[in-house]
């Protein structure tokens, strides 16, 4: 009896007894593709996120609301100048120009070598990625260092001519950047090297660290072009009193930066230091110096990417304060003196003394007063040695020293 319970117990397991067999199996494969077609909703659904968040993080990177011109190259050497505008609607890559003149806005090109200055970062965005360096020593292209000639200013730049004669046939060795009041339209020909330059500005109020903020924001548009070496603040009343060519190897192969900065123990240096700096700021680090600063590419990249130092100066450095004159001097003689040589190469008279250098107009250039600022019979450091070329620029000159300026570019500033 047992045997035969158990015999039917057995059938009961393997053979064809059990009715609902066919449809559990089903179910089974139901089940199954249920899972399956599941996991790849899943899988889309994800996959659109990842886009999308990538997709916001390039815009953050690369920028929005940027107007790119884009240029191809037709048989005869011609330019087509098609333009191609990118928004926060469109993607990246222009879709609106035909494919071969499509600018690819994540390609190494137009990350290492920005043409179009007008983006949509913030001051706080634009530090941020200027501050970006690579730690891999060589570059993946052939690099030619460059001279970023950063120009202050409110508005005209009434001794134009003068640089542009400056400049003329030296294109792969400098950038020109501009910083205006806003709203302010640079007026020059499309074959100017100044056309096209003018970065995001805004709001600056001379003694106020707004004028700082301009400064760096300077240095950090300029530091987003990889090919930058070397950075000269410069306002328009400057003028260079060399060629290009002695200008550019004077400062590519120097191995510090001018920024000038001296300790002062009058009210009008250590008088202006604030003792609620303290503990970050002590009195006997406190330095003073010209706003007319030139930086190497390192030097620079420290600048921006300071926050701290910054917020105390805006803070505490209030009139008769200056942080154009405290800042960098402090900042620099503070953690990065080894990288300067702690004098300026622009020239200025203080001899009448007062808040303000003496203006020279047309009646005051002469040969003379040129070659007395090329040749001062000074010697100055440079690099391990002396040299007795001290001032590569000079202020501050206006509107009616271009013409007998112009005059003299040939024979005395050899341009």
């Amino acid at each position: 009896m047992i045997k035969k319970g158990m015999a039917r117990h057995n059938r009961g397991e393997d053979g064809p007894e059990i009715p609902h067999l066919g449809l559990l199996k089903m179910l089974q494969v139901l089940s199954f593709l249920l899972v399956f077609v599941a996991g790849i909703i899943l899988g889309l659904l994800a996959s659109t996120h990842i886009n999308s968040l990538f997709n916001s993080q390039r815009d953050l990177f690369f920028t929005s609301n940027i107007a790119v011109t884009t240029t191809s190259v037709l048989s005869d050497g011609r330019s087509s100048g098609s333009n191609c505008s990118t928004t926060n609607s469109e993607p990246c890559n222009c879709k609106s120009c035909d494919d071969e003149s499509k600018v690819d806005c994540l390609s190494m090109k137009t990350f290492l070598h920005p043409h179009n200055l007008t983006h949509g970062m913030s001051d706080r965005e634009l530090f941020w990625r200027a501050s970006l360096v690579p730690k891999k020593e060589e570059y993946p292209f052939v690099r030619v260092p460059k001279v970023a000639f950063m120009f202050l200013t409110r508005g005209p730049l009434p001794l134009l001519p003068l640089w542009e004669r400056f400049f003329k046939g030296h294109g792969k060795y400098f950038s020109i950047y501009v910083h205006t009041d806003p709203g302010y339209v640079l007026n020059v020909s499309s074959g100017s090297p100044f056309y096209g330059r003018q970065i995001p500005s805004k709001h600056v109020e001379w003694g106020s660290v707004l004028l700082l903020d301009a400064e760096r924001r300077l240095l950090a548009n300029a530091l987003l072009e990889f090919s930058n070496e070397r950075f000269i603040l410069l306002s328009e009343s400057c003028i260079p009193v060399y060629n290009f060519k002695t200008v550019y190897n004077y400062l590519v192969h120097s191995g510090h930066g001018f920024v000038e900065a001296y300790d002062d123990p009058s009210r009008y240096g250590r008088g202006r230091y604030n003792r609620r700096m303290l503990p970050y700021i002590w009195v006997r680090q406190w330095r003073k110096g010209s706003q007319w600063f030139e930086m190497q590419r390192a030097l620079a990249a420290y600048v921006v990417s300071d926050t701290k130092y910054h917020k105390l100066f805006k803070k505490y450095c209030t009139p008769a304060c200056y942080p154009d004159e405290h800042f960098l001097p402090t900042f620099i003689n503070m953690f990065h003196g080894s990288m300067n040589s702690n004098r300026t190469v622009t020239w200025v008279d203080w001899s009448l003394g007062g808040p303000h250098p003496a203006t020279y107009s047309a009646v005051n250039i002469t040969e003379g007063l040129i070659q007395s600022i090329r040749m001062n019979q000074t010697l100055c450091s440079y690099n391990s040695g002396v040299t007795p070329i001290c001032h590569l620029f000079a202020r501050k000159f206006d509107a009616s020293a271009l013409e007998p300026l112009l005059n003299l570019t040939s024979r005395v500033m050899e341009f």
